[in-house]
């Protein structure tokens, strides 16, 4: 049992303070009629993802990073968690938006993307952004929160990514994209044959993954000691909440996310900002061939705050409370060498999500708990070019 002080009290009440400040601005945003319902619940859902991506760890690259690296595979369990508990929620969901399967069309606004050699060569781009970067971009979000200031450089850098992305995009949808198959198991094996073949794929991938793990791997040894107040107040805050119960969270938002307003995602409000400065200065095409039509983390040119911006608000806030309360919270972490590298990644993550309709939460998450082909395909190689920017070392430069 880790020693309570008094500083950790002060933090605590500060946090608690912080993530009270959320609520009650979240339920002034709701009485705005400018903003409304959906932005007041954007808000509440960043809020709820602020404090489970800090308190579960939940950044792709470093679930990866562990598992490719130090063998340390329990916290792949949290992706697998998330996907699970997700699509058991779309399943249901989608019962009532699409009854029927067979008529060839697709529950509105899913993220069920069209597969072809560009989705993978974006996800690969956009691994290697994680291994050059530290993070995936939910990842520095959360970080930015918890104090790195080398989050800034590779945000900026996924910004002037997806203004590459833009311009990069007609000539990849007219010459692969447009033709591309738009794969969702739903139409080849109903809900419950999608549900079963999720369920099959995403255990059978747990089950590998702790086999291939460290056997006194941290993570996967529960903690014996009599349950009081104090030891679910340190594992509340102090500990790392472990995985599957971090990822079951973020499944559940996830549906909640898709019922009430749109699935998940963190680039939809950075595509949105790039999109509208660079058209209002004309540095990208007047038109995007087929994008606005497309499914996934699309920006669209927006003088205001997104429902997705508001979520955006909700991670950083609200993570800074989570580190705040815990005492991970430590302003730093950023070199020039280190800065350059976070840039360059950014950059390379941008290009990734914005070609690839989304990252590893509006695309790799919301389209596997989606049942769509896509999302697997960007899971793969995502890994891929994290796997490739691990043994180069990138992520030590």
């Amino acid at each position: 049992m880790r020693i309570w002080t008094r500083g950790d009290t002060i933090r605590t009440s500060i946090a608690a303070l912080i993530v009270a400040g959320l609520l009650v601005w979240a339920t002034a945003i709701g009485n705005d009629p400018a903003l409304g319902s959906n932005a007041s619940f954007s808000l509440l859902i960043g809020t709820a993802l602020g404090i489970t991506f800090e308190r579960g760890r939940f950044c792709f690259f470093c679930i990866f990073r562990d598992g490719i690296e130090y063998k340390i595979t329990t916290p792949f369990l949290s992706v697998f968690s998330a996907i699970a508990v997700g699509a058991i929620g779309y399943a249901i969901v989608f019962g009532m938006f699409l009854p029927d399967t067979t008529t060839g069309e697709y529950p509105p606004a899913a993220h069920i993307g069209p597969v072809s050699w560009v989705l993978a060569v974006a996800a690969f781009t956009f691994g290697i952004g994680m291994a050059l970067s530290g993070a995936c971009i939910s990842g520095h979000l959360y970080r930015l929160g918890q104090g790195s200031l080398r989050a800034i450089p590779a945000l900026i850098g996924s910004l002037v990514g997806f203004g590459l992305g833009y311009v990069t995009w007609n000539d990849l949808y007219l010459g692969s994209i447009q033709g591309a198959p738009t794969l969702w198991l739903p139409h080849l094996l109903g809900y419950s044959g999608a549900l079963v073949a999720t369920l099959a794929l995403v255990i059978g991938l747990s089950v590998l993954a702790l086999k291939l793990g460290k056997k006194d791997d941290k993570y996967s040894i529960p903690v014996a000691e009599p349950i009081s107040l104090a030891s679910l107040r340190d594992q509340l805050i102090k500990r790392r909440w472990s995985p599957i119960f971090t990822g079951a969270i973020v499944g559940v938002l996830g549906v909640l996310a898709y019922l009430r307003i749109e699935p998940l995602g963190v680039t939809r409000q950075i595509g949105s900002s790039t999109r509208t400065f660079l058209d209002a200065n004309g540095l990208i095409p007047e038109t995007l061939n087929g994008l606005d039509v497309m499914t996934g983390c699309i920006g669209l040119i927006t003088e205001t705050i997104t429902n997705n911006g508001w979520i955006l608000i909700g991670i950083v806030i609200a993570s800074f409370a989570a580190a705040l309360s815990g005492n991970r919270f430590k302003v730093g972490g950023l070199t020039l060498p280190n800065g350059i590298t976070a840039l360059v990644g950014g950059v390379l993550l941008g290009w990734g999500g914005m070609t690839a309709l989304g990252c590893t939460v509006g695309v790799l998450l919301s389209s596997t708990q989606a049942f769509s082909i896509a999302g697997w395909v960007f899971f793969a190689f995502a890994l891929l070019g994290t796997f490739v920017g691990i043994k180069l070392k990138l992520h030590r430069i």
